[in-house]
């Protein structure tokens, strides 16, 4: 758990830092790496994928929102100035390796998730600010868009693990005599 919270971390700094610096590749690479490990460990990769790819396009709608609205600006990595940029969206991706490991506590929580949500999200977006990977139209009310996304975004994502996580547990019983299946197959 505690090597998952720190890729991530190192992850963040890289995209945030990237954005901010004009090399936003940089960051879109450690995160492809910290993901690739990321899925090369995973119990169950296809399911983990599934749920990285969600993260991201649910990222890319919801900061494209927001960067629309001309509540968030960047400095670099759009395809188009109201577009979310790839680094962002390359965050969310990463953001999702952490639902079934470090954050699997907060699984089954989601009051709990739309609260960590509600302060957590506005504060990484204002250390992303501090950091120059982010700019701010109207601060409070950019702050409060982000908080209301975050608010909705991490419950359902966590949710949305959750399941695939519950449908992977489906393990053979040992009243099936004759199978000799490894128990992470589902049935």
């Amino acid at each position: 758990m505690l090597f998952n919270f720190i890729v991530f971390q190192i992850g963040w700094f890289a995209c945030v830092l990237g954005g901010a610096y004009g090399w936003p590749m940089l960051g879109v690479a450690v995160a492809a790496v910290i993901i690739a490990l990321h899925l090369h460990r995973a119990a169950r990769p296809r399911r983990e994928a599934a749920l990285i790819v969600l993260s991201g396009l649910l990222g890319f709608l919801a900061d494209s929102l927001l960067t629309g609205l001309g509540l968030l600006q960047f400095p670099s990595g759009q395809f188009h100035p109201q577009l979310a940029p790839y680094w962002m969206v390359a965050m969310w991706m990463l953001f999702a390796t952490t639902f079934n490991v470090s954050l699997r506590w907060l699984k089954g929580r989601l009051g709990l998730a739309a609260l960590l949500g509600m302060i957590a999200g506005p504060l990484a977006y204002y250390g992303g600010a501090q950091l120059g990977g982010v700019a701010f139209a109207n601060p409070l009310a950019s702050l409060l868009a982000v908080a209301g996304v975050w608010t909705l975004a991490l419950p359902l994502l966590l949710a949305i693990a959750n399941r695939c996580d519950d449908r992977a547990e489906t393990v053979l019983t040992s009243a099936e005599p004759g199978r000799s299946d490894k128990a992470d197959k589902p049935v």
